[in-house]
């Protein structure tokens, strides 16, 4: 009987932790452990210019607070007419293509955090769109099975962006 009690709490409790986890890891903030970095960054020129989207790094770009508490970065110098100045961070990619028009290239890749169980914050899957001469918008998504969708968490500005990633 006593056996049977300790298996019940000991189940209780792992279902308790489980919701615990799950509750602490949800949220709408793609860039929680963001640190600014100081001097030139990689792809990056003296004057703050990305010269290379390949080679930037998180950390070298302005850190903002957008849309629905969304946290994301701008790193860059917008080319002139850039469409990109008129994007929020936090915006869904449907809003973001209304305004910046189809993209020259894009792809996807999966985070470490889509294998991690019980993990139900919004970032296990990053989606990038390339539009030549303008530069690049990064995206995470893939919240509790949505795999197609994303919110806008960095943007790159790059007046010298090749078509392709």
């Amino acid at each position: 009987m006593n056996m049977m009690l300790s298996v019940r709490r000991a189940a209780m409790l792992f279902l308790v932790a489980v919701f615990a986890v799950g509750c602490a890891q949800m949220g709408g903030s793609g860039n929680k452990g963001y640190t600014k970095k100081s001097g030139v960054g990689p792809g990056m020129n003296a004057a703050g210019e990305v010269v290379d989207s390949k080679l930037v790094e998180s950390g070298y770009g302005e850190l903002v607070k957008g849309l629905s508490e969304w946290e994301g970065e701008i790193t860059g110098k917008p080319a002139a007419d850039s469409k990109f100045t008129q994007l929020k961070i936090g915006m869904a990619i449907r809003q973001v293509m209304d305004i910046a028009g189809q993209p020259s290239d894009q792809g996807a890749h999966m985070t470490g955090k889509a294998w991690i169980p019980f993990y139900f914050g919004s970032d296990r899957h990053r989606y990038e769109m390339v539009y030549k001469g303008v530069g690049r918008l990064i995206f995470a998504g893939g919240s509790m099975g949505d795999y197609s969708g994303g919110n806008l968490i960095w943007i790159i500005h790059n007046k010298n962006e090749p078509q392709y990633l």
